[in-house]
């Protein structure tokens, strides 16, 4: 791997950096004229354009691409960071600190890209594009490159081929093409990307890995969510189909502190034939996620008392 060419955590002057290496001084994009760099900039301020960046886990980070008003498309700066590998440039995250200072975090690479739906600066909802990159140099020992793989086993309605086609080849849909991919929720492919992030590819329960096998399911049912709630990550809960099965009808729950609850509904001996115990346990609980568990548990006492 190259040598880094920033300090990690160090604190630099935004137009310091664009007079030594060029590129625009506004864009959260900005491609270098004298190097083959591009600088990507996140901080607080892109939530009024609809800009939603964070760390999936330790090593990935989710970017959202540029442009504040109506559908993102692959052009200038969003085009730039598609073909970075390809093209032979280096990206670099900085993180605003305050107003005209950022601080250097990492040297990225570009793992997958999808479409999500979000608000432009008018408020007006829109495509956006979410980048997926991981800290460059890092095996996170997980194949990105086979997309049936990536994209399969999800609890809600999926894109028909048709829907497929129209985001493979999206550029600027007219009026009745957006609406189709709309409503084919669109969001769907960047969200269980970032549970599979989220969960680091493994079974919240068991960390079995094999992505052809897991579900990306909601703990909060889809029909049962406000639209927000229905693309937050924190909602979502990486299971195999055994465990996905049993949580979705409310035969299994787990407490505050991941601890297991088995539904009497069914038989103690019924479940150990599927090697369900009730000694599971699942961690990584985030305070967001307890919320959400709390509700799932609610149900499954209601379940208990019908």
């Amino acid at each position: 791997m190259e040598k880094l060419p920033f300090i990690p955590n160090h604190i630099y002057k935004r137009s310091t950096l664009h007079d030594q290496y060029g590129g625009s001084r506004q864009s959260g994009i900005s491609p270098t004229a004298n190097y083959p760099y591009i600088f990507i900039f996140s901080g607080k301020q892109g939530k009024q354009h609809g800009y939603k960046d964070s760390w999936e886990n330790k090593y990935v980070f989710s970017f959202t691409g540029e442009g504040q008003s109506g559908d993102m498309t692959f052009s200038r700066g969003n085009l730039a960071l598609r073909d970075h590998q390809k093209n032979g440039n280096r990206v670099f995250l900085f993180e605003y600190v305050r107003r005209g200072f950022v601080k250097f975090v990492s040297e990225l690479s570009l793992i997958d890209f999808d479409y999500f739906e979000t608000h432009d600066i008018k408020g007006r909802i829109r495509i956006g594009i979410k980048f997926f990159f991981k800290i460059a140099g890092l095996d996170l020992g997980i194949r990105f490159d086979d997309r049936v793989i990536f994209n399969s086993q999800t609890d809600i309605q999926k894109p028909t081929a048709d829907d497929k086609t129209k985001i493979k080849n999206y550029l600027k849909p007219n009026v009745t093409e957006r609406s189709g991919l709309v409503n084919t929720r669109v969001g769907q492919g960047a969200y269980r990307k970032s549970i599979l992030h989220r969960w680091e590819y493994k079974c919240a329960v068991t960390k079995f890995n094999d992505l052809r096998i897991l579900i990306a399911s909601h703990i909060v049912p889809w029909r049962d969510s406000t639209d927000k709630e229905r693309l937050d990550v924190e909602n979502g809960i990486l299971l195999s189909p055994t465990y996905d099965g049993l949580f979705d009808q409310h035969l299994i729950t787990f407490s505050k502190n991941g601890n297991f609850e088995l539904s009497n509904s069914i038989e103690t001996t019924a479940y150990q034939k599927i090697g369900v115990t009730g000694t599971e346990k699942i961690e990584n609980i985030s305070e967001c996620m307890m919320g959400y568990l709390i509700k799932h548990h609610e149900q499954f006492q209601s379940n208990l008392l019908q």
